[in-house]
This record gives C-alpha cells, sequence and structure tokens, in this order.
C-alpha cells in the first residue's frame, strides 16, 4: 500500500489491552520533561516534581507487535550507526500505586524502526510505499541488533536512551515500542529475569513527524504515512497513551534533532505480557502481518558491539 491507510476496517480502531484505571491529565508528562531533561545528572535522577501532585493512574498496555526480540543489549546508544534525525529520549517510571513514587532499578526495553521502516532482526518485511533496500548497498542482515536496548533505571526512576527519530510502515504510524521490566538483573550484556509490568507504545505529534520525514533519509521512502487519528493502537488519550512531550533542539533546524519524554506510571506488582490485540488486519506482506523475514536464532549476538560511550 503506497497511500494513506484508511481501510475502514482499521481506521480508528481501538485495539488497546487496558490494564487497570483510566486515562490521566497530561501535567505529570511536562513535570517529568523538567526535571528529565535537567543538565545536572544529579538533577536529572531526582524524584519527578509531580509526585507532591495528581499522580497518573496505570498507563494503558497494548501488543508488544511482531517485532520483538530477546537479549537486547543494555545500552544508552542504540543507533549502531543508523543515519537520521537524532532523538534523546528521556523515560521516567513511577508507581500508580503509590503516590508515583520513582521505580528505581526498573529496566526500560525500547525497539523501533529505522528511517526506512526496517525493524533490525526482520529487514526483509516490506515497509510498504517504496522504500529503499535496508541498507545502501542493497543488502538485508537479519543478525543486526540495532535501534534496541535497555537501560535501567536509577533512583529517581528516570532512563535515557540517544537513539534517532523513527520512520514509518503501512499500515502504523510513527512509534516507538515500550517495555518495562522489573525483578530482573543485568548479565552479560543484556537484561535476564524478572517480570514485565508495561508493554506500550510511544507516539509523536503528527506536525513534527511529517517534518521530519521530508529530511533525508527518511525522504527516500515515499508515501504516506498513517496519522494518529488513523492508526490501529493509538486511542488519542495523549500522555497517558504514550504521546512524547518534544522539543527541538534547534527551533529552525529540525535536522538538529529532538528531546522526547514521557512519564510511565506502572503497577510494579503487575505483570503483562504484551499479549493484547494489535487491532485490524495490515495489508499482505506488510510489516503489521507475521515478519516474511527470518528472525536470528536466540539472543542478538551483540556483534556490532555499543562504543564505550553508549554502554549504561
Amino acid at each position: 500500500m503506497t497511500g494513506k491507510h484508511s481501510n475502514t476496517t482499521i481506521t480508528r480502531r481501538r485495539a488497546l489491552a487496558v490494564t487497570g484505571g483510566t486515562v490521566a491529565a497530561g501535567g505529570l508528562a511536562v513535570a517529568g520533561y523538567q526535571s528529565a531533561f535537567a543538565d545536572d545528572a544529579t538533577a536529572a535522577d531526582a524524584s519527578p516534581t509531580s509526585t507532591a501532585g495528581t499522580c497518573m493512574t496505570l498507563m494503558s498496555s497494548v501488543t508488544e507487535g511482531p517485532y520483538h526480540l530477546d537479549g537486547a543489549l543494555v545500552r544508552k546508544d542504540i543507533t549502531e550507526g543508523k543515519s537520521g534525525v537524532p532523538l534523546t529520549l528521556r523515560l521516567t517510571v513511577v508507581d500508580a500505586t503509590d503516590g508515583c513514587t520513582p521505580v528505581p532499578g526498573a529496566a526500560v526495553e525500547i525497539w523501533h524502526c529505522d528511517a526506512w521502516g526496517y525493524y533490525s532482526g526482520y529487514t526483509t518485511a516490506n515497509p510498504g510505499g517504496s522504500a529503499p533496500a535496508e541498507s545502501e548497498d542493497g543488502s538485508t542482515a537479519d543478525d543486526q541488533t540495532y535501534l534496541r536496548g535497555y537501560q535501567i533505571a536509577g533512583a529517581g526512576g528516570v532512563v535515557k536512551f540517544e537513539t534517532i527519530f523513527p520512520g514509518w510502515y503501512t499500515p502504523r504510524t510513527c512509534h516507538i515500542h515500550v517495555k518495562v521490566h522489573t525483578g530482573g538483573e543485568k548479565a552479560d550484556g543484556t537484561y535476564e529475569g524478572g517480570k514485565v509490568n508495561y508493554t506500550g507504545q510511544l507516539f509523536f505529534a503528527d506536525d513534527i513527524a511529517e517534518e521530519i520525514f521530508t529530511l533525508q533519509p527518511y525522504a527516500k521512502h515515499s508515501g504516506s504515512y498513517t496519522t494518529l487519528d488513523d492508526d490501529m493502537v493509538y486511542d488519542g488519550g495523549g500522555a497517558a497513551s504514550g504521546l512524547l512531550t518534544l522539543k527541538a533542539v534547534h527551533k529552525k533546524d529540525p535536522s538538529k534533532g529532538y528531546k522526547g519524554s514521557l512519564t510511565l506510571a506502572v503497577d510494579p506488582d503487575a505483570e503483562n505480557t504484551g499479549a493484547g490485540s494489535g487491532g485490524g488486519t495490515p495489508p499482505s506482506g506488510s510489516p503489521g502481518d507475521a515478519p516474511t523475514g527470518t528472525p536470528p536464532g536466540g539472543a542478538p549476538s551483540g556483534s556490532a558491539s555499543p562504543s564505550a560511550s553508549a554502554s549504561s
């Protein structure tokens, strides 16, 4: 499918598997943004200012999608050389059952597609529209681990990732997948054990995404992406449904990058498998289907080792 997704069986379909509570106001996200992007490392790891005010209810969990891989590396920089508009992502994990106090030791895992809509491990899956090959030389490599990683929260519940602005693939809007784990530990460069408390997705305002997609390398992927209103997963709930607060690094030059933030209010005692419905039936052969590529066997090998500055 090369045009904007408009299948009425999918459009505005709300496929959320709600784990509890109602959606909350976005005030917590703003407060979390102010503390998370403080330049001083100590300030960035301080308790969110929102804990003294209204606490978020539980975030709504959704499907993990078809592109999750076990064994992602614990690292701050997940780009592995992938080109795109820089994105610094800070997420704050708080306990919605205990006054939104921080959850130290929570492991936040994210994964997303590259500028052209490809996921590492599934590079033969067609992103829709007219996209270049997964790599400039036309080759594919399903043993790569780019744009996947964990970070473990400190005392303030804050984690930080250095990545790129995701691209898009039919029939989904621009998004990042996220899981919050507790009770495990770092081992052999990854995070093992424990349980998953939250499975969700992070979203981007349409006006910002549209501007980014006019830039290179995104512009090489022709066609139209699905907007937030027409996405099968995003339910219009703002921050409580995963909508990021975004700030441009340079007001007049979006290519310089963005800072994105969100507070994730979870129940550390709950377990969420990520098996909720994804909603709708995507076009055959697109990444919304079960991937057509063969994923790497077992956990990623980590052969594309992160640099010293990228490690946790």
